[in-house]
């Protein structure tokens, strides 16, 4: 069964708003992830930044999301020289629309908060895989097999 990924409006790192649907006609990979500027965080946006590349030459753009403000994604992307652009969710409703605003448990202490996910949309805005409770290490990698063995790419 076909479903459309949900639609979202949400400000860029410019304050820029962006939509789903302005990237009609690319595969998009849609990435949840914690907050700026953590190790878990950084290693996976650093590669994205590194595969991006290859991303693009699968027509697939990279969006990350983050409850983070639109100035701190600003840092995050000069610090760390990120070519993609990241969304701030500041009232977390994308999250909750993707199902990825959870309850997380950490040192003891019970939180909501963003779970790592990945979702992968093709060019008619159809979700075609989801990546729930991501591991960073290899999910880059997995990402963009699926995109060159599953999507159309040209």
């Amino acid at each position: 069964m076909e479903k459309q990924a949900p639609e979202f409006t949400l400000p860029n790192q410019n304050g820029d708003t962006v939509s789903l649907s302005d990237y009609k006609g690319k595969n998009v990979v849609l990435y949840f992830y914690p907050k700026d500027m953590t190790p878990g965080c950084t290693t996976e946006a650093c590669d994205f930044r590194d595969n991006h590349e290859s991303f693009g030459e699968l027509d697939a753009v990279i969006l990350g999301v983050s409850p983070d403000p639109v100035d701190r994604h600003q840092k995050f992307i000069d610090k760390h020289d990120l070519p993609f652009e990241l969304l701030a969710d500041e009232e977390h409703k994308v999250a909750e629309e993707y199902g990825v605003w959870k309850l997380k448990k950490n040192f003891g202490k019970e939180y909501m908060g963003i779970e790592r996910s990945t979702f992968i949309i093709d060019k008619e805005g159809v979700l075609q895989k989801e990546y729930r409770k991501v591991k960073v290490d290899g999910h880059v990698e997995d990402a963009l097999s699926f995109i060159r063995d599953n999507l159309d790419v040209k």
